[in-house]
């Protein structure tokens, strides 16, 4: 089969390669890859900046969907056909704090699809059985490649931060994670503000699409006067900083209303500058957000169930794993919106 393979550490060093159909083994399930995801951090792994443990040679790629091809030794409750989506924290220790409180995304020794394990871009993959998800009926497999971005989201918005009918929200970044931010927040019954830049206004036509309020191109409106009008002087009432951007992050410190809440879910990347004080200043309540956890998927997939949070209509092309230079660029570029590749024959 066809792989994109991260063959040793350094800037670049992938390629397709050929590689044996792995075997499911005890505990294990074998998935038929049948749409997967690009994400940021895939770009991380590609310039070799990425912070979470990575294990060369490894297939990259952990956003997808696909199709029970074979269940290993002792796996119940799941038959071959069975179409599903999984997580990526492949395995953890199960013993430390975080891991016994279920926050097991921050176990130390957490690692994970596509880094430390064969990953997603290719044809199979296989993964523990107990990371597993049925794909609600609803979701086709192309909106399915987007789950596992969409849990994250959940672990953000609803499990990290605390949303209320009425309140402003400011989202900064309006890419594939900042309009599934907005999704998941207008779910609560928020008023969410989204900004961008000139490059982003098609993805601020899309964000009036999913109903947001309000869409700031920042270089081309003054944000901060312009939340100061709409919140009366107040500020928002929560930042989901999506934009991965240190002026984003700056201006949204601006622009959170005292007492607030601030959110950091977009990646930078490398260390930023940041008036800390301002935290003080105002008394906000800042929490980082990483990946996701069982509860997460579970919420994830509810509300895409119910309709609540679209993910099909966030992809703008398709694009075969032989292609997967030409994504990146377009990713980096900011050219589309949420790209995802499909297997090849082998």
């Amino acid at each position: 089969m066809k792989a994109l393979v991260k063959y040793q550490k350094g800037e670049g060093n992938m390629e397709i390669r050929d590689l044996p159909e792995p075997i499911a083994g005890p505990g294990q399930i074998k998935i038929e890859v049948k749409a997967a995801g690009i994400c940021g951090s895939d770009l991380h792994i590609y310039h070799d900046d990425i912070a979470i443990p990575l294990n060369p040679p490894v297939v990259t790629g952990h956003e997808f969907s696909g199709v029970i091809a074979d269940l290993g030794e002792g796996v119940t409750g799941w038959k071959i056909g069975d179409r599903v989506v999984s997580e990526t924290a492949y395995s953890y220790c199960g013993i430390c704090e975080p891991c016994t409180e279920g926050f097991y995304n921050l176990c130390n020794h957490r690692r994970t699809l596509g880094y430390w394990f064969n990953g997603i871009f290719t044809n199979y993959t296989v993964v523990p059985a107990a990371r597993v998800h049925h794909l609600p009926d609803n979701v086709d497999f192309i909106g399915g490649a987007l789950m596992e971005p969409l849990a994250c989201v959940t672990h953000a918005v609803l499990e990290l931060t605390h949303i209320t009918a009425g309140d402003t929200v400011l989202i900064t970044g309006p890419g594939s994670i900042g309009l599934l931010a907005l999704q998941v927040a207008k779910a609560q019954g928020a008023i969410v503000i989204m900004t961008g830049t000139d490059q982003d206004l098609n993805r601020l036509d899309t964000a009036k699409k999913f109903g947001a309020d309000y869409c700031l191109n920042v270089m081309r409106e003054n944000m901060l006067e312009r939340i100061e009008t709409l919140t009366q002087g107040k500020g928002a009432d929560v930042v989901l900083e999506c934009s991965g951007n240190q002026k984003a992050a700056n201006d949204a410190l601006l622009a959170v209303k005292k007492r607030g809440q601030f959110t950091q879910i977009g990646l930078y990347g490398k260390p930023i500058t940041i008036d800390f004080e301002r935290i003080c200043f105002k008394e906000i309540k800042v929490t980082g957000s990483l990946g996701s956890r069982r509860m997460s998927w579970k919420k994830a997939l509810q509300l895409t169930a119910q309709g609540k949070v679209q993910l099909q209509p966030l992809v703008s092309d398709i694009l075969p794993i032989t292609e997967w230079k030409k994504a990146f660029t377009m990713f980096e570029e900011k050219q589309g919106l949420k790209l995802v590749l499909t297997p090849i024959e082998s």
